[in-house]
Order: C-alpha cells, then structure tokens, then sequence
C-alpha cells in the first residue's frame, strides 16, 4: 500500500518555491544571494527526494519551511539590508538592522527539532538532559561551522569588502552573537516545542507503521 500525497508536503513545497523565485528576481547583491540561497535549496531538495524513504514529522517540514522564507529573505536583500528592520531600526534608534539576529536566531530554532528528531528515531538515545545538552551542542557547532566558512569565502573572494559582506555592521562581536543567539534559539526551541514535537512524530511513526502492515 502507497502512502498517500501528503498535503502539507505540496503546500510546504509550494510556499518555498515561490520564496525563492521572489528572492531572485532583483536581489541586492547576487554573490551573497548565491551564498545564501543554495546551501539552503540543496537541503530542500535532499528533503523532498528523501520524502518517501524517510518521512519526518509534519513540524519538521513547518519549521525548515519557516527557516526557507528567513533564508530567501536575507538572500535576497542581504542580512544587513532587510527593509522591515531598516524601518524598526530608523523608527526605534537602534544601532543596526536585527534582521542578521533574528536569522541566526532561526539557525538554532529550526534545525534543533530536525536534530532531536534524528537522534531520537536513528540512534539510541532517549529523551532527557544529555539529549537537550547533545542537540544544543550540535547546532552550535553548525552555526560555528557556518561562520568558519564564511570567513574563507571573504578570505578568498572579498578581501577588500569582508566587514560589509559578512554584515558586520561595525560589531566586533557579530561572529560571536550569532553562533550565541543560535545557541539560545536551540534551547528556546527545545523547551517549548518538545512536546508538541514528540505528538507529531508519533502520528508519523504510527502512520509508517500502518502503512508496513498494509492497511
């Protein structure tokens, strides 16, 4: 028996790809639109070839969705130039655009249940503080990885112009507060989404289940 065409796959998929035909059309700088934007539709792709062999939960497909729409945003106006937060910096007297804060934010939020989700399915471990510990640590790995390569890529490409590429915008301490805010999205997302978490896949893995059993 075939699983059925899932809805929220092709809804999931929809609003994605009509993310990234927005975001290429006119972007600010199309070196960091690239940069941005094919890690992150490579990895949609793997999801949607993969969907039948390994089907996660529905919360999983809402949250990298969430993530794709941030992504294609700071892809296509670049984290530094987002023109919402342009707006709440000017009306606000900030210091800078928050936007690059609010994706790296995202960076830990999103990817910490995909994590747990893997963990929990593939490997042996259990729910409990060594599972929390072990997800916020991988994606502050990821997120520290991230900005490692980053780093060469300006190193090689945009010696004269690293500060405004990476979007800086005059913190010494960007690199730092993203990998921390990406740290902080992990834990905030673990805590108030594990059990909401744990509700989905079940229906998935007792969806699964059915399906091997032929009803």
């Amino acid at each position: 028996m075939r699983e059925q065409k899932n809805t929220l796959l092709w809804v999931v998929a929809t609003i994605m790809l009509a993310a990234l035909i927005w975001s290429a059309f006119g972007p600010n700088e199309f070196d960091v639109w690239v940069f941005e934007i094919v890690p992150g539709t490579l990895a949609t792709a793997v999801f949607i070839v993969t969907f039948n062999r390994f089907r996660f939960s529905n919360l999983i497909y809402i949250l990298l969705c969430g993530q794709f729409l941030l992504l294609a945003t700071g892809a296509k106006y670049t984290y530094a130039e987002v023109p919402l937060f342009n707006w709440i910096r000017d009306t606000w007297d900030l210091s800078r655009n928050h936007f690059d804060r609010v994706g790296h934010f995202a960076q830990g939020f999103a990817p910490a249940i995909l994590f747990r989700e893997l963990l929990l399915r593939l490997s042996s471990m259990r729910k409990g503080a060594l599972l929390f510990f072990v997800v916020v640590s991988i994606c502050l790995a990821f997120s520290a990885l991230y900005e490692i390569i980053e780093v060469f890529v300006v190193l090689l490409f945009y010696p004269d112009s690293g500060p405004a590429w990476l979007g800086h915008q005059g913190d010494p301490y960007d690199a730092q507060w993203d990998m921390a805010l990406a740290a902080i999205g992990a834990t905030v997302s673990l805590l108030l989404l594990g059990r909401i978490h744990d509700r989905s896949m079940e229906r998935v893995i007792e969806r699964r289940a059915r399906i091997s059993e032929g009803r």
